[in-house]
């Protein structure tokens, strides 16, 4: 296993909508690549959410399990420092976690905090199209960069990736 990436759902699918894959198809053949390759790594939770994007992307994903999702018990992969990085972030930002502060959309949820959790177990940078919030002016809002700076994780945008795997289309 040589996982490079950690993608939420929002890393591949605002990147579809402005860069459509039958526009773009040498972009979406190279990420298709990545993911053969064994390089993108998600959550079982981010990749429920990934199985909803739609067209050939979305039908790729779909039956790309076995290449992305790392599953807790399984043998190829830390998973038990995975379940105690996912503990300590589910305690350490509890107050601006959406499922326990009556649902708000405008802060980050427990999917997003596993898919940080498994960056951090992999040590590997995560890619969404979240921005950072400015943290002096909220406190109980944030978002998947304020929770991977806070946690020591690189948060790339999807150019971002494309750039540090010189891809140029």
């Amino acid at each position: 296993m040589v996982k490079k990436y950690c993608f939420d759902t929002s890393g591949i699918s605002n990147p579809l909508e402005t860069m459509p894959e039958d526009i773009h198809k040498t972009l979406w053949a190279h990420f298709k690549a990545f993911v053969l390759s064994d390089y993108i790594a998600v959550t079982p939770e981010i990749f429920e959410e990934m199985c909803h994007i739609a067209g050939d992307l979305g039908q790729f994903v779909n039956v790309s399990k076995e290449f992305m999702v790392l599953e807790v018990g399984s043998p190829d992969w830390d998973w038990q420092t995975y379940i105690g990085h996912s503990n300590q972030l589910l305690t350490r930002h509890r107050d601006c976690i959406s499922e326990f502060t009556g649902g708000s959309a405008k802060t980050i949820c427990v999917n997003d905090m596993t898919i940080i959790a498994l960056a951090k177990t992999l040590n590997v940078p995560v890619v969404s199209m979240e921005n950072l919030i400015r943290e002096e002016t909220q406190t109980t809002k944030r978002k998947i960069p304020n929770i991977c700076r806070a946690e020591g994780v690189v948060h790339l945008a999807f150019s971002d990736f494309l750039r540090r795997e010189n891809l140029r289309f």
